[in-house]
């Protein structure tokens, strides 16, 4: 008997999730509330750890397919001093694939191959426990049953209130997003500067980051502890206005540092949320969560890969366990939180040492976990 199978959200969690069902040739409905693939900017870049994202891929079939496309030389790593002095420049040997980059596109697309994603199915509650089944509630106003509704859909979830009571809470560190286009030939000067992954300054209690994507892109990131509400007095919409009060934050760096803040043209706003290090919840039949929507943490390069191996671990589960797939659930939450618990340890204690008063604490942190 094939049972009726949803995932809710067509991220990297739910396609992963997806991806393998199909390829047991057991059928999943994909639940997604944007309108098309290209309705939003994907995100930035995400490096696939060899024994979380890349093992995910390869019981999903793709790992060659992800290796042709992915950037070994990302893993290069430059942290700065605030005033300009390289602290720190590690780069990657030719064949080093432990955490290899790629853009979250890619990796969307490259997931995405044959499965059947209904978009612009934006869901609004889930309902377990009802005649028929879990029922799906939709914003048009439609219902759907299913046995088993897995919730891939990120830290606002609106599947984890069947579940759990619990929802995310600000971290105090905030992180203003910009982007910059053809690095290579219009800002040579920041290529240089960047290098070919991933460029760091820590200060005080805030931190500058500038990451390559594929095609000459750049994202750089403004992080700081502030109030939630740091920005009642900003319009975030004047891109003047924010540039001017992030340089403000950054005042005393040294120029070429704050570079990348005075070319970029727009930035976005993102408050850092996470959920309880150790949130569980007690099993409910024919409903569970993957990646953010179980354990949203700081994003330190964990969750991904997390959400990859946990969509692939379930879907294995349940296509090739007997019978009612409640029991296959029942057994991957618990690894799942135990997994995410250690994981969640350690990205929050990552958060506090890469944005906190004292800026060696984050110099020392890569140390650690950098090859020698």
């Amino acid at each position: 008997m094939r049972h009726r199978i949803a995932v809710v959200g067509a991220g990297p969690a739910g396609l992963t999730f997806a991806r393998v069902l199909h390829r047991h040739d057991h059928p999943v409905t994909v639940l997604e509330r944007d309108p098309a693939p290209d309705a939003r900017p994907p995100g930035g870049t995400l490096d696939l750890h060899a024994g979380l994202g890349q093992l995910a891929l390869d019981k999903a079939g793709l790992l060659a397919e992800f290796q042709a496309l992915s950037r070994p030389e990302g893993q290069a790593m430059r942290i700065l001093d605030t005033d300009g002095t390289v602290l720190r420049d590690w780069r990657p040997r030719a064949d080093d694939r432990a955490n290899p980059e790629i853009d979250r596109g890619q990796l969307r697309d490259l997931l995405l191959g044959p499965v059947d994603v209904q978009w612009g199915r934006g869901v609004t509650q889930v309902t377990p426990g009802t005649q028929d089944g879990v029922l799906v509630h939709f914003t048009d106003g439609r219902q759907e049953s299913f046995d088993l509704v897995v919730g891939a859909d990120g830290a606002w979830s609106r599947t984890r209130p069947a579940l759990s009571s619990v929802t995310p809470h600000y971290t105090g560190v905030t992180s203003v997003e910009a982007s910059l286009d053809d690095i290579d030939t219009r800002h040579p000067d920041l290529a240089r500067l960047i290098g070919d992954g991933s460029m760091a300054v820590y200060g005080v209690n805030r931190a500058l980051v500038a990451q390559r994507n594929s095609g000459g892109h750049v994202r750089v990131y403004a992080q700081f502890r502030a109030p939630l509400d740091w920005h009642s007095n900003l319009d975030l919409s004047d891109v003047e206005a924010v540039r001017s009060s992030l340089l403000a934050l950054f005042d005393g760096w040294a120029a070429p540092v704050l570079e990348p803040l005075r070319r970029v043209t727009a930035f976005v706003h993102r408050p850092l949320y996470v959920l309880p290090v150790s949130h569980t919840w007690t099993h409910v039949p024919g409903v569970t969560l993957l990646g953010d929507a179980a354990h949203l943490m700081p994003p330190l390069g964990a969750g991904a890969n997390l959400a990859m191996l946990e969509g692939a671990e379930l879907a294995e589960a349940v296509a090739t366990g007997p019978g009612d797939p409640d029991t296959a659930v029942r057994a991957f939450e618990e690894v799942m939180w135990a997994r995410a618990n250690r994981w969640a340890k350690i990205t929050t204690t990552g958060l506090e040492r890469l944005v906190s008063p004292d800026p060696a604490q984050a110099v020392a942190l890569f140390d650690q976990v950098q090859p020698s």
